[in-house]
């Protein structure tokens, strides 16, 4: 790890963490929490892959779908008006609606093969908007003069990488120069991320051996077209379960470990350097 132990971090001038685990457990708290103290650079994977990097294929399919109404049409071969995606750190719905869910059509699913070219193109965006955070650290610096940097990761991190490949190249060029922190739910927490998912159910990026066994045992069980949404609260439960094991992982070989009840009492930027110094000093023990 860059930080060898809790006073390195605490003592260093340049503060570079990575915030992995799954969505809802208080990555993006963290990171705009750290963005609002005024020393710290917020860097959202989700953000640099719905706009670098997948930006124009979004924009396209909405045009696609604008095509069809007459009006809109019109106004589009006309160059009258401009159709683009309005992605931010805290409204990805852009992203999720062009990812989209397998399934039936006629209830707004998108056919199973087509829906596995977006995941792939999902998973290429990903994997180099991860990269490039190593180069925004410097920019952060350069142009910015922000001391300390904060990479808000997907939650699809642990299917873009190897976890149990301590040399995967992914993972040791993020922790060369990032310190991954996992941040962990309780059983609790599962059970509340279900219950939020089967309320508004997303799309999600799936890794693609994990959706195909999926897709083919819910089809076993379910014969007939699919129902998109019914599918996606299905298979989301076992990707919680599916990821659990890749993180820590990720966590054992290349950083540390806290908890999604301890990130709920940070209140401010000093709450949030002790905890990880308390990490850190674990890990060593």
């Amino acid at each position: 790890m860059i930080y060898q132990t809790g006073q390195d971090w605490r003592d260093a001038g340049q503060k570079r963490v990575m915030l992995f685990g799954m969505s809802g457990l208080g990555k993006t708290h963290i990171a705009t929490m750290l963005r609002r103290s005024g020393g710290w650079f917020h860097y959202s994977v989700d953000y640099r892959i719905g706009t670098r990097y997948l930006g124009e294929l979004i924009a396209d399919d909405f045009k696609r779908h604008a095509m069809q109404v007459p009006m809109l049409r019109d106004l589009l071969l006309s160059d009258s008006v401009r159709i683009a995606s309005n992605i931010s750190f805290d409204n990805l719905a852009p992203l999720s609606c062009w990812l989209g869910k397998p399934g039936d059509p006629a209830r707004g699913g998108l056919p199973f093969a087509d829906y596995m070219v977006r995941q792939d193109q999902h998973r290429a965006a990903e994997i180099q908007s991860l990269a490039d955070a190593v180069r925004f650290m410097q920019r952060a610096v350069d142009i910015y003069d922000y001391p300390h940097f904060v990479c808000d990761t997907s939650g699809s991190i642990c299917e873009v990488v190897d976890p149990d490949d301590p040399a995967d190249p992914l993972m040791t060029t993020l922790a060369a120069h990032l310190l991954p922190v996992w941040i962990e739910g309780s059983d609790a927490h599962t059970a509340e991320l279900v219950r939020r998912f089967d309320r508004a159910p997303k799309p999600m990026y799936y890794q693609p051996d994990f959706l195909h066994a999926a897709w083919a045992e819910y089809g076993r069980a379910n014969p007939g077209p699919v129902d998109p949404d019914a599918f996606i609260r299905w298979t989301y439960a076992r990707a919680l379960a599916h990821r659990q094991p890749r993180y820590a992982a990720m966590a054992c070989h290349h950083g540390v470990t806290v908890s999604a009840d301890q990130v709920a009492r940070l209140r401010e930027p000093a709450d949030f350097v002790e905890l990880i110094a308390s990490a850190i000093d674990r890990k060593d023990d």
